[in-house]
């Protein structure tokens, strides 16, 4: 078996794809070969992406699913964090984070999956989260609905392996992207982020993006219901 990642023939199709990990993971099956079909909310980014892979000369297509025929490769990226002290979030606010990180994760799977199975094989990689599997302060709605997205990718798991569709999950700890930098630029909150992560530093988009394409590819085919941590031995410890 050639340990080269190789998606030639495979669609995918990003949600949350117009920045940061997104994007990342969408260059990244494009470049190992997949056609790619970009979800976002700002056509401005997904128009961008376009440019960028158009470079390794591979179908792509935004906002239409039709443009790329029959997809086997979903990556639920879209989410949000409205981070809050538990006894200060509100009902919109845990309303509005499980209906992108879970509702939206879970009807995308089950809209592309259902074509999936009717064809006996696809791929679903979810990205969830550290903070589903440790608790963070501040992280209560993110947190749980994190949590609840991994259980979920258990439960579809366990069902679709059976008819050829993986489901499988990537969690991140702070990765670098704009926004990370954004939040967790200032010293007093990376640094005691920082000396609880063994390899001293936060991730990089590409870091996700690669993790992403190997769980696209063939050399995953015996990975099911699993969860590949990226956040350099934070929950090791």
């Amino acid at each position: 078996m050639s340990l080269t990642i190789d998606l030639t023939g495979r669609r995918a199709v990003v949600t949350g794809a117009g920045k940061g990990i997104g994007r990342a993971i969408c260059l990244e099956l494009a470049r190992a070969g997949a056609d790619v079909f970009a979800v976002s909310r700002t056509e401005s980014d997904l128009l961008s992406l376009g440019d960028e892979i158009q470079q390794f000369d591979r179908r792509y297509g935004y906002l239409v699913a039709e443009a790329l025929g029959d997809v086997n490769v979903l990556v639920n990226n879209a989410g949000i964090a409205q981070n809050n002290l538990a006894e200060l979030v509100s009902e919109a606010e845990w309303d509005a984070t499980f209906d992108t990180n879970v509702k939206g994760a879970f009807f995308c799977a089950q809209a592309l999956g259902r074509q999936m199975l009717s064809r006996g094989f696809g791929r679903i990689i979810n990205v969830t989260s550290q903070a589903g599997l440790v608790a963070l302060r501040e992280h209560a709605a993110y947190g749980a609905s994190k949590a609840a997205l991994e259980l979920l990718t258990k439960v579809l798991a366990v069902e679709w392996a059976g008819r050829g569709v993986t489901v499988n999950a990537v969690a991140p700890t702070v990765i670098l992207t704009p926004l990370g930098e954004r939040v967790w630029g200032p010293p007093e909150r990376s640094e005691p982020m920082l000396a609880k992560i063994p390899v001293g530093r936060f991730g990089q988009p590409s870091e996700v993006a690669a993790a992403v394409a190997f769980l696209a590819s063939d050399l995953s085919a015996m990975i099911n219901g699993a969860t590949l941590v990226i956040d350099g031995g934070y929950t090791a410890q």
